[in-house]
């Protein structure tokens, strides 16, 4: 599949890049060679393949969500640069 400088000229400006003239010729086989793969790609009989996400199926472990132990609230304040009570105090952000 033969691709334009112009088609590369639209993808350039569609990701917002500057492109020089040799790169538009460069770019444009570069494109080409790879629409000419998926071509192929299409030939490859994957009727009675199952989609898959990962090439490898990988369980995620997961462990039971049970609290623990965590700090007093005075100690986790205690090194609070800032604080109101049982509050951070920091900086605003807008």
């Amino acid at each position: 599949m033969r691709i334009t400088k112009e088609e590369v000229e639209h993808v350039a400006k569609l990701a917002r890049l500057k492109v020089t003239e040799d790169e538009k010729e460069t770019y444009a086989g570069q494109l080409a060679r790879v629409l000419e793969y998926m071509d192929k790609l299409k030939e490859v009989p994957t009727e009675d393949v199952a989609p898959t996400f990962h090439a490898v199926e990988l369980k995620t472990p997961f462990r039971e969500d049970v609290p623990g132990e965590s700090l007093a609230p005075e100690e986790t304040m205690s090194n609070a640069p800032e604080k109101d009570s049982d509050s951070f105090i920091v900086p605003r952000v807008i």
